[in-house]
């Protein structure tokens, strides 16, 4: 027990959700900050909690909870989204509430609860459906691969806050609940790096929520992780409308692995090349920056550079899972090429090429295929080749 208190954010609404200081990998995603799981207490003539905790942090929340109701009184749990890291104390909250209604989306949600927890008392919802408390309302608003099918984000319109689930959030521990309260800029680089590592396949789903959104008075957005906001709402509103545009600027990322620093003398070369036709270039070895960093630089970068060279005839391990990571977050709009050096046989970057193709990207120079060593000759041919390129 840690004599964890509940905040209160409004009159008689509550966080009572858990930090998680420790965190330091999401799923392949590295996450430096460590992360939140936000749940939310309403006190009203039916008490209801909006989502748990991972079931690692059930001890903390009851004891949140406890420290202004006994949760046996909860008379509603909204459940945002099936994933274990919002619903996985669901089933203790259960046994400790037994007559509370599980709110879920019908039937996403339904199906997805009950694989997991068993049948409970669940109530499902859809689009447009919502409830009275007593003094307030919410409002469901099922948002489908946002980004799970049986995703939802909560409305209460007379206190004027957005329950957000995974929108907006951020892997962040912090001690403030606020984003008035933490360093802005952080925050949003957390919700951007949030946003490219999870959401990013989801642009058309994310600007579908957006729209549904659009016509709600918001006056907090509390969030499924990391800090809420409250004082720079319309920020992180036009961050996610330029997020999940597909929009992408004139920069490059050059991604490589290298044995005998053959290929890491092409990346810099190419790194300089860019730089030369005045484009922004960031340079990473992925033996010493975390795939999530990378991809959230990649997101926005319209050019992206990736070399390898070879191992018994395959990719370098590293650079094979960089591409199976970013493949699954199948980006758009972005321009690529593979590049590398080798020794005798050379196969990885036709590999990297069509690994790269395999994941969207539009390729715009023939890759580049080094013996050994590169010459200054070489070089120089690889610099005038990236400042040919038509932007």
């Amino acid at each position: 027990m840690g004599n964890f208190k509940a905040v209160e954010i409004r009159k008689n609404i509550y966080w009572v959700g858990a930090i998680d200081w420790s965190l330091r990998n999401f799923h392949g995603y590295e996450t430096a900050r460590g992360s939140s799981y936000n749940a939310y207490l309403i006190l009203d003539e039916k008490i209801t909690l909006i989502d748990t905790v991972k079931i690692d942090f059930k001890d903390e929340l009851l004891e949140r909870i406890s420290s202004v109701i006994n949760p046996a009184q909860i008379d509603v749990i909204v459940s945002s989204h099936v994933e274990p890291d919002h619903s996985g104390a669901l089933r203790e909250l259960a046994a400790l509430a037994p007559n509370a209604e599980i709110i879920t989306t019908q039937p996403n949600g339904l199906k997805g609860l009950s694989t997991r927890y068993g049948e409970l008392n669940y109530k499902p919802v859809k689009a447009g459906d919502k409830i009275s408390i007593g003094a307030r309302t919410l409002q469901f608003v099922p948002t489908p691969m946002l980004h799970w099918p049986d995703s939802m984000v909560t409305y209460c319109p007379e206190e004027k806050i957005l329950f957000s689930n995974d929108a907006f959030g951020q892997h962040l521990a912090a001690s403030m609940r606020f984003d008035d309260e933490n360093n802005l800029e952080t925050i949003l680089y957390e919700a951007k790096k949030y946003y490219a590592n999870i959401l990013m396949p989801f642009g058309k789903q994310a600007q579908t929520a957006l729209k549904a959104l659009g016509n709600l008075e918001i006056e907090l957005i509390a969030t499924g992780h990391g800090v809420s906001w409250r004082s720079h709402i319309p920020k992180i509103l036009d961050c996610y409308k330029d997020w999940s545009s597909g929009e992408v600027e004139e920069r490059a990322v050059i991604v490589f692995d290298s044995m005998w620093h053959s290929t890491e003398i092409i990346a810099h070369t190419i790194a300089e090349a860019f730089a030369k036709k005045k484009i922004p270039a960031a340079y990473y070895d992925v033996k010493f920056t975390p795939l999530s960093d990378i991809v959230t630089d990649i997101f926005k970068s319209k050019y992206l550079a990736v070399g390898s060279p070879t191992i018994h005839n395959q990719l370098m391990p590293t650079i094979a899972q960089f591409l199976c990571y970013i493949k699954g977050l199948r980006p758009q709009n972005h321009k690529a090429f593979a590049f590398g050096s080798y020794g005798w046989s050379g196969q990885s970057i036709a590999m990297v090429e069509d690994e790269l193709k395999a994941a969207g990207f539009e390729i715009i120079l023939d890759k580049i295929k080094i013996l050994n060593v590169p010459t200054k000759d070489q070089l120089d041919e690889i610099e005038n080749k990236i400042l040919a390129l038509e932007v």
